[in-house]
């Protein structure tokens, strides 16, 4: 049961495009904060699923739709989000004749949500502009918990004035949503998060296998620990199921590396050395191989026991 309060903002015409285990559940807070919405999905059962839920839900049964292109789904909408896979899915679903950018308004904002590469979010930002449309890069953090429960994290990069048109409805699925500069920001600064949350969780596997090789009582040593300066966001909510030897949490390794990939690319153009993170990366392939594809990245674990 959703428990999730909504400002009053006032209810706008918006389109969704992608209806993944991220933006599934984004799409929906959006209806239940009383937007009109029409969704877009490849898989086009997914998008009337979804219309037959939230109508449910919300009591909205003709303020929400499925089209059956991009381009359907946003004419007329002054805000469209998107949540897809990567460059590649991005590109497919804003270009081209039946791409978003074909059928939106003049002055119309689009919000990608994609963990995507800076390179693709300046690329579409440039087109947009052309079109004389706006594009913010603003990928999130928080995982299918986040999105679930409206909490996500939100780092944007674009023109400003796009990403305060877009915010006061965008806090319908997140807990803070930031600007952070130029179009590409928002992706660079996932980097940086996906960089941190690398090296905790090897180090926390690193911990838990060697307390257990130790013969501690690893549930009883977190307790203790993760009330001084080891603790973390990993710790306090993955150390208990990564002893429990429990990796069904949502973020999987396939997509951490290809965050990660994104991330040591980037790193080969400005020069930063990620020595950890690409030691952590080739660990996170040990585990593909192991047959964790699907696991979480807590599962670093799996390699060291």
């Amino acid at each position: 049961m959703n428990t999730r309060s909504y400002d009053t903002t006032p209810s706008r015409r918006v389109a969704f495009l992608g209806l993944g285990v991220m933006g599934y559940p984004m799409a929906g807070h959006l209806a239940r904060a009383g937007h009109q919405v029409t969704v877009y999905n490849r898989t086009a059962a997914k998008a009337i699923d979804w219309c037959a839920e939230y109508a449910a839900a919300t009591a909205q049964a003709g303020h929400l739709k499925h089209a059956p292109t991009p381009r359907q789904a946003v004419q007329d909408v002054d805000l469209v989000f998107c949540c897809v896979g990567n460059d590649d899915d991005l590109r497919s679903v804003v270009l081209g004749a039946d791409g978003a950018f074909a059928g939106m308004k003049p002055g119309a904002v689009l919000v990608d949500h994609t963990t995507a590469s800076a390179n693709v979010a300046r690329e579409l930002h440039a087109v947009a502009q052309a079109r004389g449309l706006h594009f913010v890069d603003a990928p999130v953090s928080g995982g299918q918990a986040g999105a679930q429960n409206g909490a996500l994290t939100v780092m944007c990069g674009g023109e400003q004035a796009a990403f305060e048109a877009a915010q006061p409805v965008a806090m319908a699925f997140s807990r803070a949503m930031t600007y952070l500069g130029a179009s590409g920001a928002g992706q660079l600064a996932k980097m940086v998060n996906q960089i941190c949350i690398a090296g905790l969780v090897q180090g926390l596997a690193e911990a838990i296998a060697f307390g257990e090789k130790a013969g501690l009582d690893m549930n009883q040593v977190l307790e203790v620990i993760g009330k001084g300066a080891a603790q973390s966001w990993q710790m306090d909510n993955r150390g208990k199921t990564m002893v429990a030897g429990q990796f069904d949490f949502g973020f999987a390794v396939d997509w951490m590396r290809k965050d990660l990939g994104l991330v040591l690319d980037e790193a080969k153009h400005n020069g930063a050395r990620l020595p950890v993170t690409a030691l952590v990366d080739q660990f996170y392939a040990d585990v593909q191989q192991m047959g964790g594809r699907r696991w979480d990245t807590s599962s670093l674990i799996k390699r060291l026991r």
